[in-house]
């Protein structure tokens, strides 16, 4: 695989169509004249009124052969979050990789079900970037097929969802108000990770029964009773006071391992608690012989996992960072960490200055384990081996 180069353009407020064409006359820029393969768009919702002929002036800048992006609530760039608004656009000349754009739509074939039309053919060495309209595409029930019928490969994305406006999906030079749209990485070396805001305390446990996404039991005893015995007596004080803001529960996904790390665990809300059955009910199905464990999050929580998420991804990667996809959480940003622009610093501080774009999720995308998931409170990131 040859070297990549990537660039981004990103513009603040509301300028209608000039922000599109200055976002991507700025990444035309960094290219530096190589081909541009690739171009993903993301616009706030106050520059989505301009969206389609916005589009166009990204063509006439970039050229791209493949082009994919969306609306949200605001976007990121390198080394900056827009928390509402903006216009950035990340462009990449791809060496001897190539990238394929798609739009897919869920068609309905009887009450209970659902077909995915325009779904490209995926193998291995390929990776998927998906931005989905929550509201009218399944993202969980395509993730969990492409886990299936294609194990290992990737999929990195967010759920495209602005606080005011309709769903806004690229693809090409078209605005489609539904669906899911994106773009498939054939031969690009990239290293995909995801940070789920979260550090784990206590013990490791084994499901020994459960029915869908009820625990019965840990370790051969009521579940509740495990969990209450680990909350009093297996924590510290500090965590013990986390734990009182809310609870979550890891689930190894990947059981293949002698030890389990940060990354190793699915974290899903714990959802509710049974105490005449002594069971506790959490957001995800889970089956007997699985190790959970509990985690909480807060803002120390979610830095220290997302700077360990990075430093795995980039230790993992062939050669340097080129470029980066950054897709976060719209509860993050200031809403967590008090100033606006932790994510996007955080990235650049641990792969250095690689031109990156994104934009704030109402759920983003990204793998744990073998298979990609859709997650809440976290930031999923691609990274491109330059």
């Amino acid at each position: 695989m040859s070297a990549i180069s990537c660039a981004t353009g990103l513009i603040d407020g509301d300028s209608g169509v000039d922000a599109f064409a200055e976002a991507a006359a700025r990444a035309a820029l960094g290219l530096g004249g190589a081909p541009c393969d690739v171009a993903l768009v993301f616009a706030g919702q106050d520059n989505l009124g301009h969206a389609s002929i916005g589009l166009e002036a990204v063509h006439d800048r970039l050229h791209p052969a493949a082009l994919a992006g969306c609306g949200a609530q605001g976007v990121v760039g390198t080394r900056r979050e827009i928390e509402t608004g903006g216009v950035v656009v990340w462009a990449a000349s791809l060496g001897e990789g190539s990238a394929e754009a798609f739009h897919l739509e869920a068609v309905a074939l009887g009450e209970r079900q659902l077909a995915i039309a325009g779904m490209p053919d995926v193998t291995e060495n390929e990776t998927l970037v998906m931005f989905v309209d929550p509201y009218t595409f399944p993202a969980e029930a395509l993730l969990t097929e492409i886990g299936e019928s294609s194990p290992g490969v990737p999929v990195v994305g967010g759920l495209a969802a602005a606080e005011s406006a309709p769903a806004a999906l690229f693809h090409h030079g078209q605005v489609a108000p539904t669906g899911a749209v994106g773009i498939v990485l054939s031969d690009v070396a990239l290293e995909c990770t995801v940070s789920q805001g979260a550090s784990p305390i206590g013990p490791e446990m084994v499901v020994t029964a459960c029915d869908g996404n009820v625990i019965e039991e840990l370790a051969s005893r009521p579940a509740l009773d495990r969990l209450m015995e680990a909350i009093e007596r297996e924590l510290t004080p500090n965590e013990q006071a986390l734990a009182t803001q809310g609870l979550l529960v890891g689930i190894v996904i990947d059981e293949n391992r002698p030890d389990y790390e940060r990354g190793d665990f699915l974290v899903r809300a714990l959802l509710a608690v049974d105490e005449q059955e002594r069971t506790i009910t959490i957001g995800e199905r889970v089956r007997v012989g699985q190790t959970v464990r509990l985690h909480v999050r807060d803002a120390a929580s979610a830095d220290v996992d997302l700077r360990s998420a990075l430093e795995r991804a980039a230790r993992e990667l062939e050669r340097p960072a080129a470029g980066a996809l950054m897709f976060t959480c719209n509860g993050r940003g200031s809403h967590m960490f008090g100033t606006p622009g932790h994510d996007a610093d955080a990235l650049a501080r641990e792969i250095g200055p690689a031109p990156a774009a994104g934009f704030f999720c109402a759920g983003e995308i990204g793998p744990v384990g073998a298979r990609s998931f859709v997650h809440g409170f976290s930031t999923s990131v691609a990274l491109f081996a330059g």
